[in-house]
């Protein structure tokens, strides 16, 4: 980096902060800083929830994903994204957004007290609020392993400075910030990932490499398969249902775009505008990636450095700057997202139970308090973040998918599945059995066992497995007791229909029929 980039990579992080300080006065009380009051256009909340989506683990793990095995890193990694969005989309996404409209919630688990009980919620908001200090903690080390790359700085200075700017910003402005920040960092990605794909096809003429000949090349045999290695045809189905859950709200930071438009059918509209981005800039992005064979040389085994390396030899400075820029965009546009919504978590579901004080929080006082956690939650996930290559953790790529796909089902079934009618039956014996039991199986399938099996249990079992047990168990309670009371049931219709005088089914009783249709 010259100066040149240094100016560009500056100019950026002051316009961050300036879209936080504007967005300060969109910010009247904690409806405002965690929902956006409910007046976000669905355009900008299909584009924040399409960018709250990545992260520089693109450009790092995944990009080591693509250097090592080519086109897998798009099938079994933003294809399932895109379907599983566009499913969410009629599924999940009108009905979390009546959970601020109906029941006139801040945070995507407040309404489990009702659904459930309190129990139930307050497993999910702290086993939550853990999971996303360890995932958000695994984006500040790859920002900052791809900041080292450029400008020599350590990992630990790369984390603070990153950290330091996303908590100025999303700390002052709410949720408006992290959506009109996105938005700039969508223009900056599109400029990056467009200059980036242009120099690297540039660069295959000049070594006389076609675009499509490109395949043919010795170093890219087998790159052309959509499924290879660890990530086979079972993984990808596991995938695919991990990120039906995950990316419509089961990760919390998503399921606050949907509530912060205006209706169901907004929300369902921005809903299909993030999966049809997911579907088709991704393609963009990771073409240079599946080139990365054929123009560097890796240096790290996992050819997590491709990327990096390749947009040093490639761009120019000025352009170099903006795409490091856009590395910065993704990360920043996730973690202040994230900290938005365990904000949310701890300020409307944890402090009321530990504190009777915070149950009398008014409008300043409830803004402070989200304020101040905001700031907690990032300090903590840095300093996760100094430990993701420690044994515990493994490498980046580790933590992102087997911890955060792993353990995110057992948190997000009883959550995503509790807005469904045909769930109405599954009541909070049913919520914690399947939450307990999926952490339980995730534990044994990633350690004992697998420590006794040669080689290790295969990475799709790593993710599915606690998934698969929350799944099996929440529907099969749900059966054998069920626990729909008039109230739970009555709150099931109210995110599942806009009338207010929808009818309120009876409850069922062991051995009946699951009525209704989610």
């Amino acid at each position: 980096m010259n100066s040149l980039d240094w100016a560009v990579l500056i100019g950026y992080f002051g316009v961050m902060v300036a879209i936080g300080v504007w967005s300060h006065k969109r910010v009247d009380n904690v409806s405002d800083f965690f929902t956006a009051g409910g007046k976000m256009p669905w355009w900008l909340s299909g584009i924040s929830h399409h960018m709250s989506g990545y992260s520089a683990v693109m450009f790092t793990g995944y990009a080591g994903i693509a250097y090592t095995y080519g086109v897998t890193s798009f099938i079994t990694w933003s294809f399932p994204i895109a379907l599983g969005i566009a499913i969410g989309s009629k599924l999940f996404a009108p009905r979390i957004n009546r959970l601020r409209s109906r029941l006139h919630v801040a945070s995507p688990l407040e309404y489990l007290k009702n659904r459930y009980n309190l129990p139930t919620q307050q497993a999910l908001a702290w086993s939550g609020l853990l999971l996303k200090i360890v995932d958000v903690g695994a984006k500040w080390a790859a920002i900052a392993t791809l900041l080292s790359v450029f400008t020599g700085v350590s990992l630990n200075q790369g984390i603070l400075i990153t950290g330091v700017i996303t908590a100025i910003y999303c700390t002052i402005g709410g949720l408006w910030a992290d959506a009109l920040t996105e938005l700039g960092q969508f223009v900056i990605q599109l400029l990056a990932g467009l200059s980036m794909f242009v120099a690297v096809v540039v660069k295959l003429n000049e070594k006389n490499i076609g675009f499509l000949g490109a395949w043919d090349e010795p170093a890219l045999h087998g790159h052309e398969k959509p499924l290879v290695g660890p990530y086979g045809t079972v993984f990808l189905l596991a995938f695919l249902f991990i990120k039906l859950f995950e990316y419509n709200g089961g990760m919390l930071n998503q399921a606050q775009r949907y509530m912060a438009t205006g209706s169901a059918r907004q929300a369902e509209r921005s809903a299909r505008l993030s999966a049809i981005l997911w579907l088709v800039w991704p393609v963009v992005l990771f073409f240079p990636m599946w080139m990365s064979p054929l123009l560097v040389q890796a240096q790290k085994p996992d050819g997590s450095d491709s990327y990096a390396l390749m947009t040093e030899q490639l761009l120019p400075h000025g352009l170099l700057g903006l795409v490091i820029v856009g590395f910065f965009s993704h990360t920043m546009a996730m973690c202040s997202s994230d900290a938005n919504a365990i904000a949310a978590v701890f300020t409307r579901d944890l402090a009321p139970v530990l504190s009777a004080r915070a149950r009398s929080w008014g409008a300043r006082s409830g803004l402070i308090a989200a304020r101040v956690t905001t700031v907690v939650f990032l300090g903590l996930s840095m300093a996760v973040a100094t430990q993701v290559n420690s044994p515990a953790f493994k490498d980046i790529i580790t933590v992102v998918i087997t911890w955060v796909a792993g353990l995110m089902g057992p948190i997000a079934i009883p959550m995503m599945l509790g807005l469904l009618r045909a769930f109405r039956r599954s009541g909070p014996t049913a919520a914690l059995t399947s939450w307990a039991a999926g952490l339980l199986a995730f534990w044994l399938v990633n350690y004992p066992i697998s420590w006794n099996v040669d080689g290790g249990v295969p990475l799709q079992y790593q993710v599915s497995v606690p998934l698969a047990v929350s799944l099996v168990l929440y529907v099969l309670i749900g059966y054998l007791k069920p626990e729909d009371t008039p109230e739970r049931v009555a709150i099931i219709e109210k995110v599942n229909t806009d009338s207010d005088g929808a009818a309120v089914p009876v409850p069922a009783k062991a051995g009946d029929d699951v009525v209704g249709a989610p």
